[in-house]
């Protein structure tokens, strides 16, 4: 595919600034950047810390969606997940309930700043709400060392977890944690292992995990996901980036063209966010996603513009990410 000039990316662009309903991941307001191309609208939304060469990833993504047509989809409706971020195990239902049917909750552990005993009631309150027959995993995004995710996953495995995600933070870690806990047959997931390396299959090679948590924009696309999926040869759970629904249904769309989908999908977060780009956002229903992409209403996207300083903040990053694929194609 031939990329598309600065000129054309910059004359559809649209920064928003979206507020969430529970501070998550360190912020309390989603940016991101939308795109129409060809065929249709389309995100670029690295994190803020992000350097240019990781976030030239999620330009490619953005642009293969936006100009090229995705893979035939096996499936049209994605089943998912509820997100739980670090919040009081108190506020626990309220955040459940924005899940409509979501019978799995992927609850976030390892917050900074907090410790083991409130992830553990957080848990605790998840595994209260949902009752015996709902699925619990967790993510530690690497918060933890070996020996701190060993003693996390004997302390939260009463609460029959479905499996843990990025315990620990580097391939090496996983492996050996992996080795330790085999016994409670509890699985390990790879996410930041998958999605920052320059080899994304290397968790896979060093029997490090048991499952794949894969997203589009990080990995460059839907292609090279699905390229990620086939020599990792590991069960896949499709997860977002804190997208908009624009973002999200590209997930959805990596979600649908997968040959095998054991595992409900992290795709649910725009239930996480107190504002969107569309009237008809992509949250749960029925514990499901629609396979559709997403059209902005324009009067949300003129409610939710950033600021003419963070418009330019990202404009140049669209530049310089752009100027990074010029170079490597």
């Amino acid at each position: 595919m031939s990329l598309p000039s600065l000129a054309d990316l910059r004359a559809t662009a649209r920064v928003v600034s979206l507020p969430l309903h529970t501070r998550f991941r360190g912020i309390d307001v989603r940016e991101a950047l939308l795109l129409e191309g060809p065929e249709g609208w389309t995100e670029f939304s690295p994190f803020a810390e992000y350097d240019d060469a990781e976030s030239a990833a999620w330009l490619a993504a953005a642009i293969e969606y936006g100009w090229q047509p995705t893979p035939a989809a096996v499936r049209d409706t994605i089943p998912v997940n509820a997100t739980v971020p670090a919040v009081p195990a108190a506020s626990v239902p309220g955040v459940l309930a924005r899940f409509d049917g979501c019978r799995t909750a992927k609850v976030k552990v390892a917050e900074p700043g907090q410790v083991l005993a409130d992830d553990v009631a957080r848990v605790r309150a998840v595994r209260e709400a949902m009752g015996p027959e709902g699925r619990i995993r967790v993510d530690a995004n690497g918060g933890w060392n070996l020996d701190e995710a060993e003693h996390a996953v004997h302390a939260l495995a009463e609460f029959d977890l479905e499996y843990v995600e990025q315990p620990c933070a580097t391939v090496a870690e996983l492996a050996e944690l992996r080795g330790r806990i085999r016994y409670m047959d509890i699985p390990i997931a790879a996410d930041e292992s998958v999605r920052k390396a320059d080899d994304p299959v290397a968790v896979a090679r060093a029997g490090a995990a048991d499952l794949l948590v894969i997203k589009a924009q990080p990995l460059g696309g839907l292609r090279r996901a699905l390229s990620v999926v086939a020599e990792a040869g590991l069960p896949a759970v499709v997860s977002s980036a804190l997208d908009t629904s624009v973002g999200l249904a590209m997930g959805v769309a990596l979600a649908a063209s997968l040959p095998d989908l054991d595992f409900d999908c992290g795709l649910g977060t725009a239930s996480l966010l107190a504002a969107d780009v569309t009237d008809e956002p992509l949250r749960p229903r029925g514990g499901s996603l629609p396979l559709r992409r997403v059209v902005p209403d324009a009067s949300l996207l003129d409610a939710h513009a950033a600021t003419p300083e963070r418009r330019d903040w990202w404009l140049a990053r669209l530049e310089r990410c752009h100027a990074v694929l010029a170079e490597s194609s």
